[in-house]
Protein backbone atom coordinates (compact mmCIF):
# COMPACT_ATOMS: atom_id res chain seq x y z
CA UNK A 1 0.00 0.00 0.00
CA UNK A 2 2.84 2.41 0.83
CA UNK A 3 4.42 1.83 -2.56
CA UNK A 4 1.17 2.78 -4.34
CA UNK A 5 0.97 5.96 -2.26
CA UNK A 6 4.63 6.73 -3.06
CA UNK A 7 3.96 6.38 -6.78
CA UNK A 8 0.90 8.64 -6.52
CA UNK A 9 2.95 11.27 -4.69
CA UNK A 10 5.70 11.04 -7.32
CA UNK A 11 3.10 11.58 -10.08
CA UNK A 12 1.81 14.72 -8.36
CA UNK A 13 5.40 15.92 -7.95
CA UNK A 14 5.98 15.53 -11.70
CA UNK A 15 2.77 17.49 -12.36
CA UNK A 16 3.99 20.22 -10.00
CA UNK A 17 7.29 20.46 -11.90
CA UNK A 18 5.38 20.75 -15.18
CA UNK A 19 3.25 23.57 -13.72
CA UNK A 20 6.36 25.30 -12.37
CA UNK A 21 8.01 25.23 -15.79
CA UNK A 22 4.96 26.26 -17.82
CA UNK A 23 3.59 29.06 -15.66
CA UNK A 24 1.70 31.11 -16.85
CA UNK A 25 2.30 33.59 -14.01
CA UNK A 26 5.00 33.93 -11.38
CA UNK A 27 2.51 33.12 -8.64
CA UNK A 28 1.48 29.89 -10.37
CA UNK A 29 5.13 28.91 -10.47
CA UNK A 30 5.68 29.78 -6.81
CA UNK A 31 2.60 27.78 -5.84
CA UNK A 32 3.83 24.80 -7.86
CA UNK A 33 7.25 24.91 -6.19
CA UNK A 34 5.54 25.13 -2.80
CA UNK A 35 3.41 22.11 -3.67
CA UNK A 36 6.54 20.22 -4.75
CA UNK A 37 8.16 20.95 -1.39
CA UNK A 38 5.07 19.84 0.49
CA UNK A 39 4.87 16.61 -1.51
CA UNK A 40 8.56 16.01 -0.80
CA UNK A 41 7.91 16.21 2.94
CA UNK A 42 4.94 13.86 2.50
CA UNK A 43 7.06 11.42 0.49
CA UNK A 44 9.72 11.47 3.21
CA UNK A 45 7.03 10.60 5.74
CA UNK A 46 5.73 7.70 3.66
CA UNK A 47 9.26 6.40 3.10
CA UNK A 48 9.85 6.63 6.86
CA UNK A 49 6.94 4.28 7.48
CA UNK A 50 7.85 2.09 4.51
CA UNK A 51 11.37 1.34 5.75
CA UNK A 52 10.51 1.46 9.45
CA UNK A 53 12.58 4.54 10.29
CA UNK A 54 10.40 6.97 12.23
CA UNK A 55 13.37 9.31 12.70
CA UNK A 56 12.88 10.38 9.06
CA UNK A 57 9.74 12.16 10.26
CA UNK A 58 11.97 14.74 11.94
CA UNK A 59 13.67 15.36 8.61
CA UNK A 60 10.29 15.71 6.89
CA UNK A 61 9.13 18.22 9.49
CA UNK A 62 12.34 20.24 9.19
CA UNK A 63 12.03 20.22 5.39
CA UNK A 64 8.42 21.39 5.61
CA UNK A 65 9.40 24.28 7.88
CA UNK A 66 12.26 25.30 5.58
CA UNK A 67 9.85 25.13 2.65
CA UNK A 68 7.40 27.41 4.45
CA UNK A 69 10.01 30.01 5.35
CA UNK A 70 11.51 29.86 1.85
CA UNK A 71 8.15 30.41 0.19
CA UNK A 72 7.40 33.37 2.44
CA UNK A 73 10.76 34.90 1.51
CA UNK A 74 10.19 34.35 -2.22
CA UNK A 75 6.69 35.83 -2.09
CA UNK A 76 7.96 38.83 -0.14
CA UNK A 77 10.66 39.32 -2.78
CA UNK A 78 8.15 39.24 -5.64
CA UNK A 79 5.75 41.51 -3.77
CA UNK A 80 8.44 44.15 -3.21
CA UNK A 81 9.42 44.25 -6.91
CA UNK A 82 8.10 47.30 -8.78
CA UNK A 83 5.44 46.46 -11.33
CA UNK A 84 6.02 47.32 -14.97
CA UNK A 85 3.12 49.48 -16.06
CA UNK A 86 1.90 48.92 -19.60
CA UNK A 87 2.45 51.68 -22.13
CA UNK A 88 -0.69 53.81 -22.54
CA UNK A 89 0.13 54.81 -26.10
CA UNK A 90 -0.05 58.53 -25.32
CA UNK A 91 3.08 60.55 -26.05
Amino acid sequence: MYSVVSIAILVTMVLAVVRALRGPTVYDRVLAVNMFGTKTALLLSVIAFLVGRPDFLDLALAYALINLVGMLAVLEFFQSQPRDLPESGHD
